[in-house]
């Protein structure tokens, strides 16, 4: 591991001398490239010359248990285990430094939420769900806009698709796809019954026009009037898009903008997206290894999630994971769940690296 951070470091102390040159500095795109590498390499390069630091301290103290006066060897013994302490606490983060990055961590995200069994009280959950996701973007700074949606007159959603822009929101969000179940007392029940619904997530790493190129010709798009709940003409103009891949049958839908030109762009971007994902998947089920590192399958079948309202509790079944402040979570409090999530994976990869 030394040896590895050492080249770590050399690179970091190169792509700091590339950062004052006059030549990158005219080439805006290739400094990006350089900036964004050296951003990417700082955390483990300043944790692994605190590691340095501690180490050289270590050994100041060690030399100074040789010394006559006991009182300076009782504030070395002291101090030492104090270093040793910190010296672990450093290589456990360097280790989780050095795992094997996620490439997708850095890149912005499609979320698609649908609702699934339980009529207009999935519906009115997909919102509640599609508003604790944006309480959260908003909190880190993140932008959320909506790609397509179809609302219910009740103000659910049966689905509502989004595009969410900022620093690392992958890394963040990728733990979120699959069904989330609620156990409640809905609105239009009379009798006060708990009843179960659910509600599924999918979260796709956005994907751009270089990665994966469309074909003109392997697509058809329809145009239609935009609607709103009940049918209600919500346009007088065909400016709703629907796009098909002929290749793989995927259909999407866009309709929240008045321009043709915008809905046709955002619904290739979300083709883009899925198409993408379809990709990965094809590429991670290669790498059985791999997948069973994962937190879950990430097949949207899977139920990940259960939000107990009685009860105030949220409860994440992959890592057996609850909360009490149900709440707050659905008013886009999800740090301590993501990071609980994370943390999990984190162990595991390095469970199996071992």
């Amino acid at each position: 591991m030394l040896d590895k951070l050492a080249e770590v470091e050399k690179r970091y102390v190169k792509l700091e001398g590339l950062l004052l040159d006059p030549k990158l500095l005219g080439n805006q795109r290739e400094y990006s490239k350089v900036a964004k590498e050296r951003a990417d390499l700082e955390e483990v390069v300043s944790c692994y010359r605190e590691w340095n630091k501690v180490e050289q301290e270590i050994e100041q103290n060690r030399e100074l248990l040789q010394e006559q006066d006991e009182a300076i060897r009782a504030l070395a013994r002291e101090e030492l285990a104090l270093l040793k302490t910190r010296k672990e606490e450093l290589e456990g983060r360097l280790k989780i430094l050095l795992l094997p990055k996620d490439h997708n961590d850095a890149r912005n995200v499609i979320l698609e939420i649908r609702a699934g069994t339980g009529g207009e009280e999935a519906a009115l959950f997909a919102a509640s769900l599609f508003r604790m996701y944006s309480r959260y973007a908003e909190s880190l700074g993140w932008r959320v806009d909506i790609m397509n949606s179809n609302p219910t007159g009740l103000g659910g959603f049966k689905e509502i698709i989004a595009l969410i822009e900022g620093r690392g929101v992958y890394s963040r969000l990728k733990f979120e796809g699959g069904v989330h179940r609620v156990q409640r007392v809905p609105v239009t029940e009379a009798s006060g019954r708990i009843h179960t619904s659910a509600v599924t997530v999918a979260v796709l790493p956005e994907a751009d026009e270089v990665e994966v190129e469309i074909d003109p010709k392997d697509i058809r798009v329809d145009v239609f009037r935009s609607s709103g709940p009940g049918g209600q003409s919500v346009n007088t103009t065909d400016s709703a898009v629907r796009v098909t891949h002929l290749p793989t049958g995927l259909v999407v839908t866009c309709q929240d903008e008045k321009s043709q030109h915008k809905n046709r762009a955002k619904a290739l971007k979300v083709l883009r997206a899925r198409l993408l994902e379809r990709k990965q998947e094809a590429q991670r089920s290669e790498i059985a290894a791999t997948r069973r590192l994962m937190v879950g399958s990430g097949d949207r079948s899977e139920r990940i999630r259960t939000y107990n309202f009685p009860q105030g509790r949220m409860t994440d079944h992959r890592i057996n994971f609850t909360l009490y402040k149900l709440d707050r979570i659905i008013d886009g409090e999800l740090n301590e769940l993501i990071d609980a999530l994370i943390t999990y994976y984190q162990a595991e990869v390095l469970k199996a690296a071992s």
